[in-house]
């Protein structure tokens, strides 16, 4: 069975603020089923291994949506969640897709651990596929490829648009701000409306803008890995 890793956050502070965050419930649930639906195995790790926090603010309600209903009644899941592998124990060479969802956890710790860097580095070198979702898009950031360059140089994204974290009064609160920083990188931004779908693909580069197109990214990858 071919395996997805999802790179998960063991950060839960939003900075000085004084407020929880962590990843964003659907953008792990929802691509979680699309996948094990269709037969891959997908395997959750963080930093610090062990439990990952749920951002508070991304409505964990047992009735939202038929995902947040199945993970309820879904205690593989929960363990996945709650018993996450530590980065040190993942090789690049066991998964075929690398995942990253959003939520404001990853800007704080994802985005400098050196194993989650070279791992982005080792599925790009090895033409795998590298995906993310919202705030996920943000850890690319800084990842340099071996002859210096940023990886995100010249290549088409997407990601949590300035105008959305400016919607959510999260402007001063976020690490940085994702479409900013990823443009000042030299990646080729594009986005739609506010909260509007939107998922770009550059070869086996799969992003996309906020929580509304978890899904999409999912499928998108899905359907890359039939190929």
């Amino acid at each position: 069975m071919k395996k997805i890793l999802f790179m998960l956050t063991s950060h839960d502070e939003l900075g000085s603020s004084g407020r929880k965050t962590g990843f964003w419930f659907d953008e792990v649930i929802s691509p979680y089923y699309r996948f094990i639906d269709a037969g891959y195995e997908v395997v959750m790790a963080s930093p610090k291994g062990g439990p990952s926090p749920i951002d508070p603010d991304s409505e964990l309600l047992e009735d939202a949506t038929q995902d947040t209903k199945r993970y309820f009644k879904d205690d593989k899941c929960k363990t996945a969640i709650l018993e996450t592998l530590k980065l040190t124990d993942i090789k690049s060479c066991d998964y075929e897709a690398l995942y990253y969802p959003g939520g404001y956890g990853p800007l704080f710790d994802l985005l400098h651990d050196p194993i989650s860097l070279q791992l982005i580095s080792d599925f790009y070198a090895e033409k795998k596929i590298i995906s993310a979702v919202c705030h996920g898009t943000g850890v690319f950031k800084d990842v340099r490829l071996p002859n210096g360059d940023f990886f995100i140089k010249g290549k088409k994204l997407t990601g949590f648009a300035d105008s959305e974290e400016a919607a959510i009064n999260m402007t001063d609160l976020t690490p940085f701000l994702v479409e900013k920083e990823l443009t000042h990188q030299g990646a080729i931004y594009s986005k739609a409306g506010d909260w509007q779908e939107h998922v770009v693909i550059d070869n086996k580069l799969i992003t996309e803008q906020n929580p509304a197109s978890a899904n999409l990214v999912a499928n998108a990858v899905i359907r890359m890995l039939a190929i």
